[in-house]
């Protein structure tokens, strides 16, 4: 029998996503093996978290200064926006470090199934900054059934408005094979295509 603060450490730990019963055990395991200032660390850290970091009031990204980096900042051109379902996607993008231009986060996606409607998402301030003079929105949903309606959607709202919309290409992945290519992915890099 384990005691009682290890039992409620697993279940605390198995509640986090990913996470199942044993990947919870080994956690919560390892946690208790490391030296207390290691476990103070990471409960700082998480405090921390919790304490300081908050989304910004612009673009919904995460950020520890309101507003974020990226809509605070004067070598970013306001006027182009690209729409990520989530925080996480914006770095996505950056990697490239090709995007000059601002986010809007919608905090998910369209999901019928899940009950996720235009509503449960960060749209109204899109269109209220839409409204202040911007010249195209990039529409970078995920490349699934809820980021497609999602885009759809959005292009449909946004159109009427005068604002250019644009979606991100999809297609076959840089370093893969043909063969390996599934229909749909086949037929999004060939209706993406362009001239060389």
């Amino acid at each position: 029998m384990l005691p009682e603060p290890l039992i409620r450490l697993v279940e605390e730990l198995q509640r986090l996503p990913g996470i199942g019963p044993k990947g919870a055990q080994r956690l919560a395991f390892h946690i208790l093996k490391t030296p207390r200032e290691d476990a103070d660390r990471l409960a700082d850290a998480v405090r921390n978290v919790k304490e300081r970091v908050t989304y910004c009031s612009v673009c919904n990204n995460i950020t520890d200064a309101d507003p974020c980096a990226y809509c605070s900042s004067a070598t970013r051109d306001p006027k182009v926006i690209c729409v990520v379902e989530e925080p996480q996607n914006v770095g996505a993008i950056e990697k490239t470090r090709e995007f000059k231009g601002t986010y809007h986060v919608l905090m998910g996606a369209l999901s019928p199934l899940q009950g996720i409607g235009p509503d449960d998402l960060k749209i109204k301030g899109l269109l209220s900054r839409v409204n202040a003079g911007v010249a195209e929105i990039i529409l970078a949903t995920n490349p699934n059934v809820e980021g497609e309606a999602t885009a759809i959607y959005l292009a449909r709202l946004l159109k009427p408005l005068g604002v250019k919309v644009t979606r991100i290409a999809m297609g076959v992945p840089v370093g893969s094979d043909l063969e390996y290519a599934d229909e749909v992915t086949m037929h999004k890099a060939l209706e993406g295509r362009r001239e060389v």
